[in-house]
């Protein structure tokens, strides 16, 4: 049985009311690496789905990923792993299926005779420059979405420098955090 303010007897806390909608999904607020991998994916669907439609073969998210770091004098697989943040397994799958398809071609590096630079064959710069294309109509529907002010805020976002990443750095440990652990510490070696 319920009191006249909806709480149960002898309940320690009082009955919160419902959350809304609104308050759940700032409570539940997504990181920024987390929506950054969205945008990513929104982008890569699309850009897919638009060649598809053009009659392109199919291509992966890691194909066009590397499509995208690759530049115009040749990359070797390493250094497009490196780019990528990919092992050199998966750069070198991703190379495999483009040359397949006529989009890349391996070609003897003149800096080093046991390296092959991968370079976009005349397929291949027909197939980026129509992707181009199709990315930046998507950045223009992105726009149209979302505002131009937001949209141009995003890109200066991106394109601002942010320097290397802080990974040297450990996250400072709150006090009441040291406590915790040294006293687990304690614990465990009084139990031993």
């Amino acid at each position: 049985m319920l009191d006249a303010e909806g709480n149960s007897p002898g309940a320690t806390e009082p009955r919160r009311p419902p959350v809304s909608r609104e308050e759940r999904m700032h409570t539940d607020r997504r990181n920024l690496p987390r929506l950054l991998s969205e945008a990513e994916r929104w982008f890569d669907e699309a850009l897919r789905a638009a060649l598809e439609a053009a009659g392109a073969a199919p291509v992966s998210p890691t194909q066009i990923q590397l499509f995208a770091v690759l530049d115009e004098a040749g990359t070797t697989v390493s250094g497009l792993a490196r780019r990528m943040g990919v092992t050199r397994q998966t750069a070198h799958q991703a190379v495999h299926g483009l040359v397949t398809a006529g989009l890349l071609a391996q070609v003897p590096d003149p800096a080093s005779a046991r390296q092959r630079l991968i370079r976009r064959t005349e397929e291949g710069r027909r197939a980026h420059r129509r992707a181009e294309r199709i990315l930046e109509g998507l950045e223009e529907e992105l726009a149209a979405r979302i505002g131009r002010a937001a949209a141009d805020a995003l890109r200066a976002a991106l394109e601002a420098p942010w320097g290397p990443p802080p990974s040297a750095r450990a996250p400072a440990v709150r006090e009441d955090e040291r406590t915790h652990a040294e006293g687990t510490a304690e614990t465990e070696v009084e139990e031993t």
